[in-house]
């Protein structure tokens, strides 16, 4: 079961100004998502997520999707897409998310005061996305968050070290000189 931290000692690196990026199936969609990788990674959030009782699985667009499709069909756990795109539908939740690269706003839907939901995202670099879907769930929607799971960690400080926010991670990786290096192959929590 160490298909994920091969796959990322494989990914291929390209420079974004002075930011070194690898590039992964699960953060990117390419290189080619193989379904021994999906598998074992939903395999591992199922082992390591508290899932008991949790209503719904709540996940940012994009590349949470497949993460969370995969885990909603092997848990029976409703999934919610947090959107980029305005629906003007009743109770939707606007936030806005600022990465290390980008700003914008996404919508919440489908996510009412009282669930109990798990949120799931293929990355957590700068947590910018993830603090404020987390700020949201708790402060505007009234949902209670059971638990929090990253698939990869990029190992550094992020805007959740100093939140009562706990997210735990499959594996911790930096980037140093054009190589992905394993930082925690077992990741936090």
């Amino acid at each position: 079961m160490d298909q994920l931290r091969q796959s990322l000692l494989d990914a291929p690196i390209i420079e974004k100004g002075e930011y070194q990026y690898f590039v992964h199936p699960i953060s990117d969609g390419v290189p080619m998502l193989e379904p021994e990788l999906l598998r074992e990674i939903v395999i591992r959030i199922i082992r390591k997520a508290e899932l008991e009782n949790v209503d719904k699985i709540v996940t940012p667009a994009a590349m949470g999707i497949h993460i969370s499709t995969a885990l909603s069909l092997m848990t029976d756990i409703p999934l919610v897409v947090i959107r980029k795109r305005q629906y003007g539908l009743d109770g939707e939740v606007p936030l806005f998310q600022e990465t290390g690269y980008s700003e914008s706003e996404m919508y919440i839907n489908d996510v009412e005061e009282g669930d109990r939901v798990l949120v799931l995202d293929d990355v957590l670099s700068t947590g910018g996305t993830m603090k404020a879907i987390l700020d949201a769930l708790t402060n505007e929607v009234g949902a209670e968050v059971v638990d929090v799971v990253a698939v990869i960690k990029k190992a550094g400080d992020n805007e959740l070290d100093d939140t009562d926010y706990d997210v735990k991670t499959l594996i911790n990786v930096t980037v140093e000189d054009g190589e992905v290096v394993i930082v925690d192959a077992h990741g936090d929590g």
